[in-house]
């Protein structure tokens, strides 16, 4: 109890120190902002939300990470090669890269990293007493523990089983963050609670469901174009308020710096239906709007094996293909989302992806005369004979599913909906036992792999959800994953969307967008199409 309260004074300490210094000093530059769901854990290995990965991100580096451009460049590796075979991978390592100072520590002063820890950090992620969230990233792609080697401190090695092309985005993840032995084994699963990390920022305090603060680490090993250290922020502040009209209202009283994503309930008050900032918002806040890899859809069940199938009109490509047809994509985004998103009328592929490419894969749509042709020769002139067909969906997507249904009833296609709990669903679909359902897929990486994934005849649910098994497929699917070439691979990529979208396993219905809202006077913060937190050239400059 007693080190309870000492814990609190200090952190409360911490916490006025912090607000009163970036609200009145000109000296200290603190980045406030707010998480409503909560952060469960500090250990990447465990980095499976949007919410950890913020947070993990300003504690611990990778070997690679994306630019603003999604590109693979160096970050603890300041190089690699690679094996004729495409098989090695070797990683030279940046040189006087520091841990975080921690008591498990000598004289409790951060040490040098070596490769020795990017290999214990590896292993650890497919270590099944880690139980890390993470594991599938070597799943199949290495044999084991020692697949992974420190040929000496600076030179890490990687050997797969197979040539796999995005094996550098999959590093870029970061459940790959490395962490250091003795700290992981001082603290055993309080881990969580005492990160170290190379990082940007390093741990300073954590009162759960209260709020968290991060400093500066003064040992930072990049610096800007002018030679300054990064970052250039004094610390980071997050609280965890639940409530996204508290959230909003803190960011109006400028209690916090930006706010991720506009709710639905306040979007028409900030927002035009075009997507705009309406007039009295205007030079109060800045709208800032990037490209989220993240495509939104309805799934169909193909297995025609599964009995749910065998007796459903849905087993015809035709009746998917007038559903994908049926409704204005368009219309949907702009009254429903205020123009947040792209409508999905090219492939599965979203746009921000380098190999998006909407005039080489085309999708569907609004064509209700073509949706009414399809169901005619499926043998349902305008409906008659074609059974309700019910849409599983989760409470926040129910407005979307009610105009979609609204819509396919024009041309005959009735759908029931019906709303579950988002575990519920996940669960159906698992367990294919889900005929027709909304879905979305983020991407794990910059790669369209990870969207074409979703559709690999060998993968089990999840990623493929809706148990497409096409062997032409899966054919151009295996070349894809040992073409070096960035452009063949590419084409491979647009080959395999066009056949996704002609076979009709999915419904896409738009590419998401990261909507942020942040004050003017924060400077060079960039969103990506990953929607990282990206805070090391952030700066307040009120």
């Amino acid at each position: 109890m007693k080190a309870k309260v000492i814990f609190f004074t200090v952190f409360s300490g911490v916490i006025l120190f912090i607000s009163c210094g970036s609200r009145t000093s000109g000296n200290k530059h603190v980045f406030h902002y707010n998480e409503t769901t909560g952060i469960g854990t500090l250990d990447p290995a465990f980095a499976k939300s949007q919410a950890i990965i913020w947070v993990v991100h300003q504690l611990y580096n990778t070997l690679v990470e994306t630019n603003d451009a999604l590109q693979i460049v160096p970050s603890l590796a300041y190089r690699w090669d690679v094996s004729a075979d495409r098989k090695v991978y070797t990683f030279h390592l940046r040189p006087g890269v520091f841990f975080h100072d921690n008591d498990a520590f000598p004289k409790g002063k951060g040490r040098l990293l070596t490769a020795f820890d990017v290999a214990y950090s590896f292993s650890r992620i497919i270590d099944p007493a880690t139980a890390s969230s993470g594991a599938w990233i070597f799943n199949d792609r290495v044999e084991d523990k020692n697949s992974f080697k420190a040929l000496d401190d600076s030179t890490f090695q990687l050997t797969l089983k197979s040539p796999f092309t995005p094996i550098l985005g999959l590093l870029s993840m970061q459940y790959c963050s490395v962490v250091p032995k003795e700290v992981v084994t001082k603290y055993g699963a309080d881990f969580r609670s005492h990160p170290c990390g190379t990082g940007p920022f390093k741990f300073k305090a954590w009162e759960e469901g209260q709020a968290m603060i991060l400093q500066k680490n003064e040992n930072y090993f990049e610096h800007d174009s002018t030679g300054a250290r990064l970052p250039y922020l004094d610390g980071v502040k997050i609280t965890f308020f639940d409530s996204k009209a508290t959230e909003f209202l803190l960011f109006q009283q400028g209690e916090l710096d930006f706010i991720n994503d506009i709710d639905p309930s306040f979007k028409d008050e900030i927002l035009t239906k075009k997507g705009q900032l309406r007039k009295d918002w205007q030079g109060k806040i800045i709208l800032s709007k990037h490209s989220y890899l993240n495509t939104d859809y309805l799934g169909f069940l193909m297995d025609t094996a599964n009995p749910l199938v065998t007796n459903s009109p849905l087993r015809l490509k035709a009746v998917r293909q007038a559903i994908n047809y049926g409704f204005d994509r368009r219309k949907m985004i702009m009254y429903l989302y205020n123009s947040k998103g792209i409508p999905a009328e090219s492939g599965f592929i979203p746009a921000g992806l380098p190999s998006f490419d909407s005039s080489a894969v085309k999708g569907y749509s609004y064509n209700p005369v073509k949706a009414r042709e399809l169901l005619r020769s499926a043998g349902f002139p305008d409906g008659e004979g074609l059974p309700v067909i019910k849409l599983l969906t989760i409470p926040i997507y129910s407005d979307m599913a009610g105009f979609i249904a609204r819509q396919l009833e024009e041309v005959g296609i009735k759908v029931q909906i019906e709303v579950i709990p988002k575990s519920l669903l996940l669960e159906q679909t698992a367990k294919s036992e889900a005929l027709f359902f909304r879905g979305s897929w983020i991407a794990d990486f910059p790669e369209a792999e990870n969207y074409l994934s979703v559709f690999y005849g060998g993968n089990p649910a999840p990623p493929n959800y809706t148990r497409y098994n096409n062997p032409k497929f899966d054919s151009l699917y295996d070349v894809a994953m040992v073409t070096e070439n960035d452009s063949l691979r590419y084409k491979l990529y647009q080959q395999m969307d066009q056949m996704v979208m002609d076979d009709a396993p999915v419904v896409p219905l738009f590419y998401d967008e990261v909507v942020r809202l942040v004050h003017p006077y924060v400077h060079g913060f960039k969103p990506d199409g990953l929607n990282l937190l990206e805070l090391r050239r952030t700066y307040i400059g009120k």
